[in-house]
């Protein structure tokens, strides 16, 4: 049960990690401090997703006995 718990929440924190690097402006002329802690934020999301994902896979792989 736990490998599928940690699939989804990694889903979806790489889901909104990934949002929110989208929604940072790119544009260097406009650029404020907001969208530099925005896309961090979401980057550091998105690793996490990343993570939670692979946990889930050693989960499945070892039957949940970690």
């Amino acid at each position: 049960m736990g490998e599928l718990v940690d699939k989804i929440k990694g889903n979806l924190n790489e889901a909104v990690g990934k949002s929110k690097q989208a929604l940072a402006d790119k544009d260097p002329a406009t650029r404020t401090a907001a969208d530099e802690r925005l896309e961090a934020e979401g980057a550091g999301q998105e690793l996490k997703g990343k993570g939670q994902q692979f946990m889930g896979k050693v989960k499945g792989a070892l039957g949940d006995d970690i």
